[in-house]
């Protein structure tokens, strides 16, 4: 079967976002060119990963190149949700990552998972065989805002236990440091004691 690339040389939009709560929430990447929305499902590290590696690819860039790249100022302007509805074209499994010095452009290019083994040369190539891929091409500022994005909405999960770094629910958390100790419940079975 003939893979399916949907790429996305200049898109209006792409952003990293999650549907659900804190705890249970599904994370995608959407690309948005006019009327044409493209959204495929991944982990929560790789988007985290995908961040980490643009912000390192952009200093490379500067580095090697001297190509000008937008400081980091944690600002975003793109604080919207995704276009709904969210379907997923397909989840991704590998991811790939490169610089177009004609273009001055970041390439992203994110492939389905696949069950059939393929080789690693289908990554930013137009081969017919491979896994589906969404490739998008972004200036280093678009690029820079993604990753501030992403990290953003990382970040918006449920908050870390400040003993143990593991995610704190609403409902509770037994901490592992801790033994399974809770002072709160400790405290009110002695009072019980004493009447």
């Amino acid at each position: 079967m003939t893979r399916s690339i949907h790429v996305f040389r200049s898109p209006d939009r792409f952003v990293a976002g999650t549907v659900g709560q804190p705890g249970d929430r599904t994370f995608y990447l959407q690309a948005v060119h006019d009327d044409r929305v493209v959204s495929v499902i991944l982990e929560k590290q790789q988007v985290a990963v995908l961040a980490e590696r643009i912000d390192a690819l952009l200093l490379e860039i500067n580095r090697r190149f001297g190509t000008p790249v937008p400081p980091e100022t944690g600002q975003i302007e793109d604080l919207s949700p995704l276009v709904t509805p969210v379907d997923a074209e397909f989840r991704v499994g590998t991811m790939g990552l490169g610089w177009d010095s004609e273009a001055q452009t970041i390439v992203v290019e994110l492939l389905a998972v696949s069950d059939t083994e393929f080789d690693a040369s289908v990554v930013l190539d137009d081969a017919e065989d491979g896994p589906d891929a969404v490739r998008v091409f972004l200036s280093p500022e678009s690029a820079r805002e993604f990753a501030a994005r992403s990290n953003r909405v990382i970040s918006a999960g449920r908050p870390p236990c400040p003993l143990c770094d593991e995610p704190l629910d609403p409902a509770g958390h037994i901490c592992v440091r801790t033994n399974g100790y809770r002072r709160g419940a400790l405290a009110e079975s002695d009072d019980d004691a004493d009447t």
